[in-house]
């Protein structure tokens, strides 16, 4: 391998921050950036790509998405926020991520989603957009949303995979305006996850029997069913985004006092 080829090939591993393995016919997506696995502009990009590729391919079935270490995931990437240099360019982001957790939420395929860690902000809003979710138990595993203790409102999609996954106005309320980070038993009793289980093994190996009694059926009618489920929500979403309204909110990231509890929060990560 010549020196070009080798930077190049070292330049593509420092990339790829979702490792991708097969099992079953089912894609395991291992969110793998760092100590807490920071959702990036590149992870949103790998994550649309595995939603595509499981979505035209006929023999995978669905998808498992985990986290490497202790973290699920600590939410986006602050720095990234941190960067906007201004509101057009967090605009464009947001239109962006708005984009594929959309397609993130109506993969035609089961998206099971395997908490093996901390898991808050944007992880569990990936995880909510999930059809499914299993917790894997450690007593200092936290799960939660804080963002309304740091100055930020959700966007469109985030606001609305929220809403749908817990289900009801109450539990929305109660997770999302006390920004309380909590064990996975009460994350359990709160309707955040649906299962809890023992251990690592245990959580990929359930994971995949979700996916895999959903989707092996004659007819896969699961396709069908899941799209009409979504459609509405999805709709809402799209028609908010064209509104163009939410594009206000995104002027928070330029407030003295957001960006330095951002960065605060930050410095405490070890970031």
């Amino acid at each position: 391998m010549s020196e070009v080829d080798q930077a190049s090939f070292i330049k593509q591993l420092e990339t790829i921050m979702i490792k991708e393995k097969i099992e079953d016919n089912i894609v395991i997506a291992t969110l793998a950036n760092g100590k807490t696995n920071p959702f990036t502009v590149e992870i949103l990009k790998q994550i649309d790509e595995v939603v595509k590729k499981v979505n035209e391919d006929e023999t995978l079935k669905g998808i498992v998405l985990t986290g490497e270490g202790r973290f699920f995931s600590s939410g986006f990437h602050l720095p990234m926020f941190l960067g906007f240099k201004n509101h057009d360019e967090a605009v464009d982001f947001f239109l962006h991520e708005e984009e594929v957790l959309i397609n993130f939420l109506t993969c035609k395929k089961p998206v099971v989603s395997a908490i093996n860690g901390h898991c808050a902000a944007a992880g569990l809003i990936f995880s909510m957009a999930a059809d499914y979710r299993i917790a894997k138990f450690h007593e200092k595993i936290k799960i939660g949303m804080s963002e309304i203790k740091i100055g930020l409102a959700l966007s469109i999609a985030q606001n609305e995979v929220m809403r749908f996954g817990l289900d009801t106005d109450k539990k929305y309320r109660d997770v999302m305006y006390f920004g309380k980070m909590m064990g996975v038993h009460q994350a359990k009793e709160m309707g955040i996850i649906d299962e809890v289980v023992n251990d690592d093994e245990e959580l990929i190996r359930r994971a995949k029997e979700i996916v895999c009694l959903w989707i092996d059926t004659p007819n896969r009618p699961f396709i069908n069913m899941k799209a009409l489920l979504k459609k509405d929500t999805v709709e809402r979403i799209r028609k908010n985004l064209a509104e163009g309204v939410w594009k206000e909110a995104l002027h928070c990231f330029f407030k003295d006092d957001v960006r330095a509890t951002l960065e605060f929060v930050q410095a405490t990560m070890g970031g």
